[in-house]
């Protein structure tokens, strides 16, 4: 009894998460949307370039990777 009971509740709160799912719907604008995208992915180029610069030994390699971080750095903050 108690087992059947749990499962209910489970699914009772499972269909509720649903539906507020789909009430709460993104406000944002086509503009602010992109602008995110865009921003999420200068972030991962930024966190890549970030790692091989921890393993980079050349010092013309560790320029490169620099000057990119410099200008990943500068796009972020015309983004924002």
């Amino acid at each position: 009894m108690s087992r059947g009971w749990e499962s209910k509740d489970v699914e009772s709160r499972q269909e509720e998460a649903l539906a507020r799912r789909d009430v709460q719907k993104d406000t944002r604008t086509p503009e602010e949307i992109e602008r995110d995208q865009k921003r999420q992915s200068i972030l991962l180029s930024r966190q890549r370039v970030l790692n091989d610069l921890e393993r980079a030994t050349h010092p013309r390699y560790k320029k490169q990777l620099q000057e990119s971080l410099k200008f990943l750095n500068q796009q972020l903050d015309d983004i924002d």
